[in-house]
């Protein structure tokens, strides 16, 4: 426990450490006013002009149309894989369905997979699919932010930047020249980067086997650096050939939320109030310790029925002790509990372990996570969905003292909140809408791998992680079925662009309007006690509009464990 522990000091410690160098590089990205030749280049190519600013509308349509566009080729590679080159094993095109909802999974930064990665993609389209959108996909949250963050630092402006010029950038500066340096270090750590399909082995026992390879190192390295998740293997990140070593292991922890953290330093340094960042930081942080001490108690405590029937779960020169059921030995409870809360935190999906194994608590975690949405979040959404829940503690404690709230200095009225609440409003109906709706269809019953209360929480698990483009699941629950693919992917759509798109509204209406001063009434956003209560704000929103569903599953779940394990 110990040892534990003491990787999980030294996780927040190097990740906090991180986020300023980091913070700095995306600082200079959003702000830089020169543009290498590089980028020029691409912009002379695109017949983009870098110096005109964007209305937030302007903004919002270049982000969707070319988000489309991105998608709409990733379909159709997709569809004619077959054709396409790379590929010895000679696996066929997906389905219009499974199609649709890969694409739509890979553009959004969910990188949900209801396919195996070594069974169902070509080298080709690992990388002029997987990859491609893996890379564009973070850079549009990081380009969203952006263009959000210059709307809340402007005053008596009429654009946010521009879109084309933040999306260029960010590809430029931060996700390739990042993914090269961590995919140099995978390799080394023995993750494979090759062109060939598959290479044939000889095993111990004298036979021999075919062992799927690829572009593993590369598409290993955007998936955390990017919050994307999707994995080459079916098995993800639990598999040996994407997470061989704890290095590789602590890494990929450490990129997934490298980048959502460091945009509260960047934020601050953008509005010139480095207390706003670190303020906004130690919300992030607070709310994910509580989750991490949660899943690692749970898992670590070891699950009760087995401990009823004699087997021992307790830490030893030959087991790392606790619920192993569904984990790699070599992480054991410590690192599994730590992985869960990072990559549902950041809104990764990667996994090394399978999550529908978990303690009815420890899978309670990664599903709360996902559902506030709230806790570092993925590339530039995750830090915009945090602001979204600052403007409504404003609101909410400007009300209770009969004062119109205030936001870095700038007012906020009913257009913003109206936008506001649609972006809060859009994440739980989206959630528990396609999860009723799957519930009332028998077929849904058919795909599930359990009954009862964890059944439920297979179905509420998908939605949830679709809705909040996170992408991984319980894996319980077979969705590779029209109904599935295609609720999923339209989840995922709306986890994506019905909560962007209205904040970026929000951040174009506060760009247009005067900062005025702060009074003796004015609330503080940068101190301990809005720190509290934007966490406060962030959970009882939360509980409120996700208990109910939480309650038939994993709760129930853990009290009839509970009341097992007494009787």
């Amino acid at each position: 426990m110990i040892s534990d522990l003491t990787q999980f000091a030294l996780y927040v410690l190097i990740l906090t450490a991180a986020l300023v160098p980091m913070g700095m590089l995306l600082t200079r990205t959003f702000t830089g006013a020169s543009h290498t030749i590089l980028e020029r280049l691409t912009y002379k190519t695109l017949g983009v002009n870098p110096d005109e600013g964007m209305s937030w509308k302007r903004y919002g349509m270049a982000l969707l149309l070319s988000n489309a566009a991105m998608m709409g080729l990733g379909y159709f590679f997709l569809r004619i894989q077959g054709l396409l080159p790379f590929d010895s094993l000679g696996r066929s095109a997906q389905t219009p369905d499974l199609a649709f909802n890969t694409a739509a999974s890979f553009v959004t930064n969910t990188n949900w997979q209801s396919y195996s990665g070594e069974t169902s993609l070509s080298n080709f389209s690992q990388m002029a699919v997987i990859i491609f959108l893996q890379v564009v996909s973070a850079a549009t949250g990081l380009a969203a932010a952006a263009g959000f963050m210059r709307g809340l630092s402007r005053k008596n402006a009429r654009d946010i930047g521009n879109y084309w010029v933040d999306f260029t950038r960010v590809i430029y500066r931060v996700m390739l020249p990042l993914s090269f340096v961590v995919a140099l270090i995978l390799v080394w750590q023995g993750i494979p980067q090759t062109l060939d399909s598959a290479t044939t082995v000889t095993t111990l026992e004298g036979a021999q086997q075919q062992l799927v390879m690829g572009p593993v190192a590369s598409l290993e390295s955007i998936k955390h650096i990017g919050t994307n998740g999707g994995g080459f293997f079916g098995a993800n990140a639990a598999h040996p050939y994407e997470n061989p070593t704890p290095l590789t292991n602590f890494i990929d922890m450490i990129c997934m939320l490298l980048i959502p953290g460091a945009l509260t330093y960047t934020f601050g340094s953008i509005i010139i109030r480095r207390r706003q960042g670190w303020a906004f930081y130690a919300a992030y942080l607070v709310m994910f310790i509580g989750f991490l001490a949660t899943v690692y108690g749970s898992e670590r405590n070891g699950n009760p029925l087995l401990t009823a029937v004699g087997v021992d779960q307790h830490y030893s020169a030959t087991q790392p002790g606790g619920s192993l059921e569904g984990k790699e030995m070599r992480f054991g409870a410590g690192q599994t509990s730590l992985f869960v809360a990072v990559t549902t935190a950041g809104t990764t999906g990667s996994v090394n372990a399978m999550h529908d194994s978990l303690m009815p608590i420890g899978g309670l975690v990664p599903i709360a996570e996902m559902m506030l949405n709230n806790v570092f979040g993925g590339k530039g959404v995750g830090f915009i969905n945090l602001i979204t829940f600052a403007i409504l503690t404003v609101f909410l404690v400007g009300m209770m003292i009969g004062r119109t709230p205030e936001f870095l200095g700038k007012k906020i009225e009913a257009r913003e909140m109206k936008l506001v609440m649609i972006a809060v409003l859009v994440h739980p109906f989206s959630i528990l809408g396609f999860t009723a709706l799957a519930g009332l269809l028998p077929a849904t019953m058919q795909a599930l791998g359990n009954q009862g209360p964890h059944g439920f929480s297979e179905v509420l698990y998908t939605y949830t992680s679709a809705t909040a483009n996170n992408g991984s699941a319980f894996a319980g629950l077979s969705t590779n079925t029209p109904f599935f693919n295609t609720s999923i992917g339209f989840a995922m759509l709306i986890g994506r662009y019905l909560i962007v798109l209205p904040m970026l509204a929000v951040a174009g209406t506060l760009a247009a309007k005067k900062t005025i001063p702060e009074g003796p009434g004015t609330l503080s956003t940068s101190t301990p006690l809005f720190t509290g209560l934007l966490v406060f704000v962030v959970f009882v929103v939360g509980g409120l509009t996700f208990l109910p569903s939480l309650a038939l599953g994993p709760i129930v779940e853990h009290l009839l464990l509970a009341a097992h394990h007494t009787f």
